[in-house]
């Protein structure tokens, strides 16, 4: 068990929270969550010791192991598999001590060694280690290659892995999702959930959370609030108790109102003196409350493309690789205005690489890209936060751009348009250098979309971006006009934004028939061992047979295709009507529209409301025939 009493912690001047009080017990798996900024990390360094309180005290249970994950790893020269052994720090103390026996003859040692070894699951593992290794999506080849040789992203899977082979009663991992695929960030889920101990987790992936933990954490405002259930339940608790603060808060308002007026009409007669300094007095000791806040500090949205030819981009046949080795072979695929297709399959699949040739940065090996005179390819890849000028700002990087990019504007305008990315006020003349990953991947999908791109192709963009972003992102992808292509492993993300799936997998890239939860299944299931293998009693039987249920599938999927095209349309349009209408609604409560002087304005608000309503009967209509469609072709 964890117990915070009363704990204030400070960052100089300011306090990052106050008062905090609660307790986190073995079983629970919890997430802490909250703005940028507002202490989650510092919370675990309190946790591990590696800062103090500044009053209040935290107490972690005597004799609880932590394991959490390492920040550097160094360029080692000993194995993968070796390295996240070394995670098991019980296993490699009773080695030493075998070895040591050993060397001296000890046979009596020995034997009690093995033994122990024997009991702790010491012979098994290097097959556990091989198999957390496997799940985070390295090969049999790759765990015995040298730490050395992993590129960054890697090592911090492998840091993930060491933490979680060792024996631990407290589990710490902060931004565990981050530089993971969707396959690898599937099977961690299934790791965690099966966890003994306590699991403590600070994420920005909310599908993630809502399959993994069971109590919230929330730093907010500099005071710390705990919520039971996952990511959603916390949403809704979270709403449930703001909308009840806007009401207390309003209600003292006007208290206060009464209380002022009292004073401002009494505090000159001798009679009422007393009274009114009363009533002062008591307005000292109120405890005021906060109105209630949430806005979000991300508005932006995709600046409309000058031109949406039909099609943008397409791919005939197209072999895809490195020298001689192919990649993907013979994928066609046609991307046209309104188009959002999500990518999926394994690591090394050739998802990237897919995208690289979309982009036309990757040579096609055989066949042909197509693109249309008037495309404008916006591309965002992990790299790309790499090639950032570190002395520069970001408004120098907006201005170097060309073309018929934002860069063209004033400087009012590019400052704005920054601001909707979370650079304000004089962010916005800093040095890039001391950012964060996130705020560096904020800038980088500033520059993408400020050029105006008709073809959007994001290649894992929500690595590093906290919630709030993650879902202005969604938004502002949901309202824009041009095409998406999106890999990623925030699967929020690819339910908010892709109509259309496409597996890439064994050599070949081709439209999933099935939603994320299939892919899920898919992925567990050992079918795809045998998938093309056509071994039966007649290999040429078994191969034409294999042929044909490819075909029958690919027509049955371009025959449902334009029913879940149309199911997603109709639901991204009753999303934002219904927002849209929500909006008037609070508009027109508002009593000063009835009045003789804002008649005109009522009468425009009734208007569009009028009309929104029959938008978004319309789109539920739509929405049910397609449905009933899909259903009956299904």
């Amino acid at each position: 068990m964890i117990t915070f009493r009363n704990v204030t912690l400070r960052r100089g001047p300011r306090a990052l929270f106050t008062g905090a009080s609660f307790s986190l017990y073995d079983g629970d798996r919890v997430a802490v969550v909250g703005p940028n900024g507002t202490g989650k990390s510092s919370l675990f360094a309190l946790i591990t010791g590696e800062l103090s309180v500044d009053t209040g005290d935290v107490s972690v249970q005597s004799g609880h192991i932590l394991a959490s994950v390492a920040q550097e790893i160094d360029a080692q020269s000993c194995s993968a598999v070796d390295f996240v052994l070394d995670g098991d720090r019980e296993l490699r103390a009773v080695e030493a001590e075998l070895k040591a026996a050993e060397a001296a003859h000890d046979g009596v040692k020995v034997g009690t060694l093995h033994a122990r070894l024997e009991a702790m699951g010491g012979y098994s593992a290097r097959a556990r280690a091989s198999r957390l290794l496997a799940g985070l999506g390295f090969d049999a080849a790759a765990i015995e290659r040298a730490v050395a040789e992993f590129s960054g992203g890697w090592r911090r899977r492998l840091a993930l892995a060491q933490a979680l082979m060792g024996r631990s009663d407290v589990l710490l991992l902060d931004e565990p999702t981050n530089h993971l695929d969707l396959d690898a960030v599937i099977w961690l889920e299934e790791w965690l959930r099966s966890y003994p101990g306590l699991l403590i987790v600070i994420a920005h992936d909310r599908e993630f959370l809502d399959r993994v933990v069971t109590r919230i954490v929330s730093i907010e405002g500099s005071s710390v609030e705990t919520y039971t259930g996952n990511y959603s339940d916390f949403e809704a608790q979270r709403a449930d108790r703001l909308a009840q603060q806007q009401v207390a808060f309003e209600r003292q308002q006007r208290e206060v109102k009464h209380i002022l007026d009292f004073v401002a009409r009494f505090k000159a007669k001798a009679t009422k003196a007393r009274q009114a300094q009363s009533r002062l007095k008591m307005l000292e000791r109120m405890e005021r409350i906060a109105p209630a806040h949430v806005d979000s500090p991300f508005q932006f949205s995709f600046l409309e493309p000058a031109r949406l030819p039909r099609p943008l981009l397409v791919l005939e046949s197209a072999q895809l690789g490195y020298g001689e080795r192919i990649v993907i072979d013979g994928v066609s695929m046609s991307i046209s205005p309104g188009d959002r297709i999500g990518l999926l399959g394994r690591n090394g699949a050739g998802k990237s690489t897919l995208t690289k040739a979309l982009t036309g940065t990757q040579p096609i090996i055989r066949g042909r890209r197509t693109g249309a005179q008037d495309l404008l390819v916006g591309y965002f890849a992990q790299h790309q936060i790499e090639l950032l000028d570190e002395a520069a700002t970001p408004l120098q990087h907006l201005k170097r751009l060309g073309g018929d990019a934002l860069a063209t504007g004033t400087e009012e305008e590019q400052r704005t348009f920054l601001g909707g990315f979370g650079f304000a006020g004089d962010r916005v003349f800093e040095p890039v250098g001391p950012f964060s990953g996130g705020e560096k991947a904020r800038l980088v999908l500033a520059l993408v979309v400020s050029q105006k791109p008709n073809v959007l192709l994001l290649d894992e963009p929500t690595n590093h971006l906290d919630l709030e972003m993650r879902h202005a992102l969604g938004m502002a992808l949901q309202d824009y006009s041009g095409a998406i292509v999106l890999v990623s492993h925030d699967r929020y993300l690819l339910k908010l934004v892709a109509d259309e799936l496409w597996l890439v997998h064994d050599g070949q890239a081709e439209p999933f028939d099935g939603d994320l939860d299939d892919y899920a299944a898919w992925l567990r299931s050992a079918a795809t061992a045998a998938r093309g293998s056509g071994k039966t009693d007649d290999g040429l039987r078994g191969a034409a047979a294999e042929k044909e249920r490819k075909r029958t599938e690919a027509a049955r999927r371009a025959a449902l295709s334009p029913l879940r095209s149309a199911i997603a349309k109709a639901e991204r349009d009753m999303n934002k009507l219904t927002l849209r209408l929500a909006e008037l609604e609070s508009q027109l409560a508002d009593s000063t529209l009835y009045v003789p002087e804002s008649r005109a304005q009522l009468a425009a608000l009734l208007g569009e409301q009028a009309s929104l309503r029959a938008q978004l009967d319309a789109a539920e209509a739509a929405w049910l025939s397609a449905s009933e469609a899909l259903e009956a072709a299904s």
